[in-house]
């Protein structure tokens, strides 16, 4: 916790880039990929890291324009994908590198397994989201729901596997749980908790800072990322005042006014230098 001008400013506890992410963004920048490397798809969510992988002559593609590929190599995105995407990424004659977080890959491997134990596979997420989408295309029958208000289809199955996001918040997924288990013709539910430890991690930092008593919360992170969303959601469902920026100089001077204690977090996909630069900002505002 520090102090300037006589607001409080805490940075969250657990907050950042996550090990996943790293390990992704250091297999991209590796010398070896110098201007031979597309990534199909954002490889983390986060515009900075975007920025900086182009910079690097590392070339983005979107999964629809794989026909304008020209490098020999292509990578994965840490969000991983389904088999038949990269199967088909080799059949074309790429070379392709895989940097799906390991706790990705988890999730993948546990729908899977339900599925050939014979459970009817749910998976609470949003099923527009490039996660998702790899998980699902591995299975042959499932469900997608974001909540409990999308459960209908599931009643009749006698065996329900259920997964989550890895981003998800475990508190939303165990509702889902607890609303599948009353529906007609269920007699298994097995529930896998497949949110990942950094997410949890930062989520719990959350309350931290709530119990700190802040009056202002300040989130960091890529507009698209889901993970910082739900940071986001955490401190508007607890009744305090909070943004979602991408960049310091997104701050707004009248959000600071009459503000006691502000409270700085990010999500995993967010670079520690764009943390401080949000930082040293929020304390030059408080002092205006």
């Amino acid at each position: 916790m520090s102090e300037s001008c006589g607001v409080k400013i805490t940075l969250a506890s657990a907050m950042g880039t996550c090990f996943g992410v790293q390990d992704a963004i250091d297999m991209a920048l590796d010398p070896a990929f110098a201007g031979r490397l597309t990534v199909v798809g954002q490889l983390v969510h986060n515009p900075q890291t975007v920025d900086q992988l182009r910079a690097n002559g590392i070339r983005i593609v979107e999964r629809d324009e794989i026909d304008s590929i020209t490098t020999e190599a292509v990578m994965v995105t840490a969000h991983g994908a389904a088999d038949s995407t990269k199967a088909d990424l080799q059949a074309r004659g790429f070379t392709v590198y895989d940097a799906t977080c390991p706790l990705v890959i988890r999730l993948h491997k546990l729908a899977r397994w339900l599925e050939r134990k014979g459970y009817f596979v749910v998976i609470v997420g949003q099923r527009d989201h490039v996660e998702i989408k790899g998980v699902v295309g591995n299975l042959q029958n499932c469900l997608v729901v974001a909540g409990v208000d999308e459960i209908g289809p599931v009643a009749g199955n006698r065996k329900v596997g259920v997964v989550s996001q890895t981003t998800n918040r475990l508190e939303r997924v165990w509702e889902v749980v607890a609303a599948i288990e009353q529906l007609d013709g269920i007699e298994e539910v097995r529930f896998t908790d497949t949110i990942c430890q950094p997410v949890k991690d930062r989520q719990a930092a959350i309350q931290d800072l709530l119990s700190n008593d802040i009056d202002l919360g300040i989130v960091v992170g890529g507009f698209n990322s889901s993970n910082t969303r739900k940071l986001l959601d955490l401190l508007h469902d607890r009744g305090v005042d909070a943004h979602h920026i991408e960049r310091p100089e997104e701050l707004e001077a009248e959000w600071f006014t009459g503000r006691n204690h502000v409270g700085i977090t990010a999500g995993t996909s967010t670079p520690q230098d764009v943390i401080e630069e949000v930082h040293q900002a929020v304390r030059r505002l408080v002092c205006l």
